[in-house]
């Protein structure tokens, strides 16, 4: 049995711990922020204080492709989800009306998602794996233990050492302490080299508040979870307990539009757009709750084909971490969850060769899910950029970027690539695997072909400018 340390209490470092345990580990997760599990679901919403968790009640969203990891990983994380009054929602009926083919296709399951706010998701993960694990709350760590190297010229990472001054040693150590991990200066407090790091920033100011039904019925979304106006965009989510979100997004480069901060011209605007004015008609449970300055930010613990040290390794935001419109962040970590307990299996006795595999699987299956949302993030940007300065974006020219641009048209049409986009969007497979599938393309191109994208209806952007003043 190994010793395993995991940095980092929120969902990811939660549920990786738990996966690691039921493997037969001895596992310790180490937690900064003091404060206990709440009692209730409740109660987490309420007073739960997790000052480490920068957008701890900002939206949220829980993809299918987490829902199936905890399915098949921790199922009793999802009993415990349910529990909590966590949402089931079918992806599937977004389907849009223009399609008239409605048949069921076998396998449409895998479009269900379980999701909800995320302190009712936490609470729900952290309910659980405080019956299972050690979880030291309060607890800060300050740098790493070394050890005898694996490899010529890599430090070996053994433990780390606590502001108590308290040496944890541990045969492997597990950073999940998210987007304010601060990894590479203590690698290179070892005399390890930085990792690899690349950042920007999304450019997006985010304006959420969150509503109950006054009914006891589920909210009903009339477009898309993420709509796209001519210069704003409306993400909308289902919540736990019957609530949900409504976020409006803007540039943070266009000042016109700062006054969508204020819960008057925040309501005005959701209202004079038709397919998500209804979604107002409930008990609001916030103000206006914003955010911005998020950067999408991706590390490689490798350098040169040689990991920058052994014994550790990095998941979840602590990896990458990425803006949250497109509400990736949670099922990324889980998918990274689940390889590292696939990487732990095979290689825990062989820190080398668990170093470079790891790396290895996070390159495979989370790095281009980090890239993909960048090319989206910058097409969005250079859209409301085009539509600020009253200017058309040029026609894609070569072949790949045509078929990108026909993707979202076809999808109103055809209920098959419909589904292929929804594969993409819930982060079931990723987009080079759906792309190449036989007979793909030239079903976007002709379910394309002599169309063009619908605008949502919505306030031009002369009359969201007046509605601003």
């Amino acid at each position: 049995m190994s010793k395993i340390l995991v940095l980092g209490g929120g969902v990811i470092g939660l549920s990786t711990a738990m996966m690691l345990e039921r493997d037969g580990h001895d596992v310790i997760v180490l937690e900064r922020d003091p404060a206990p599990v709440p009692t209730s679901s409740e109660e987490a919403w309420q007073t739960w204080e997790r000052r480490g968790v920068g957008q701890f009640r900002q939206p949220h969203y829980l993809h299918p492709a987490g829902r199936l990891l905890l399915e098949s990983h921790l199922p009793d994380v999802q009993a415990a989800l349910l529990r909590a009054g966590a949402t089931t929602f079918d992806g599937l009926t977004l389907l849009p009306p223009s399609i008239e083919d409605r048949a069921p296709r076998p396998g449409d399951e895998r479009f269900v998602s379980v999701t909800g706010r995320r302190p009712v998701i936490e609470y729900a993960v952290a309910s659980v794996a405080d019956g299972r694990l050690e979880v030291r709350r309060g607890v800060t760590v300050t740098g790493l233990l070394t050890g005898p190297s694996a490899a010529s010229g890599v430090p070996h990472v053994a433990g780390v050492r606590t502001s108590a001054g308290e040496a944890l040693a541990a045969d492997l150590v597990i950073d999940a302490m998210g987007r304010r991990s601060a990894l590479p200066d203590w690698l290179q407090g070892i005399g390890g080299r930085r990792p690899i790091e690349q950042a920007e920033d999304s450019g997006f100011i985010y304006y959420s508040r969150y509503f109950r039904s006054a009914t006891g019925s589920p909210a009903q979304f009339r477009a898309g979870l993420l709509t796209h106006f001519d210069s704003f965009s409306i993400l909308t989510l289902p919540g736990d307990a019957h609530t949900w979100s409504v976020t409006v997004y803007v540039a943070a480069g266009d000042p016109a539009l700062k006054q969508v901060r204020d819960l008057q011209h925040w309501t005005a605007l959701v209202a004079a757009c038709p397919l998500h004015a209804h979604l107002l008609d409930a008990t609001p449970i916030t103000d206006i709750l914003s955010l911005g300055g998020v950067l999408d930010r991706y590390r490689r613990l490798s350098v040169d084909a040689t990991p920058v040290a052994t014994g550790i390794v990095a998941v979840g935001d602590s990896w990458a971490c990425t803006n949250p419109s497109l509400g990736r962040g949670l099922a990324m970590g889980l998918i990274h969850a689940a390889g590292t307990r696939e990487v732990a299996r095979q290689h825990l006795g062989n820190p080398l060769a668990l170093a470079t595999a790891h790396d290895e699987m996070t390159e495979a299956r989370l790095t281009p899910w980090y890239r993909h949302t960048i090319e989206l993030d910058r097409a969005r940007a250079a859209a409301i950029d085009a539509a600020i300065e009253g200017r058309s974006l040029p026609e894609p020219t070569d072949p790949a970027a045509r078929v990108r641009a026909a993707f979202p048209i076809a999808m109103r049409y055809d209920a098959d690539v419909f589904r292929a986009f929804s594969e993409i969007t819930a982060l079931l497979t990723l987009p080079r695997e759906v792309m190449s599938r036989p007979g793909l393309v030239d079903s976007i191109l002709q379910a394309a072909r002599g169309r063009e994208l619908v605008a949502p209806p919505g306030p031009s952007r002369a009359e969201l400018l007046r509605m601003m003043a």
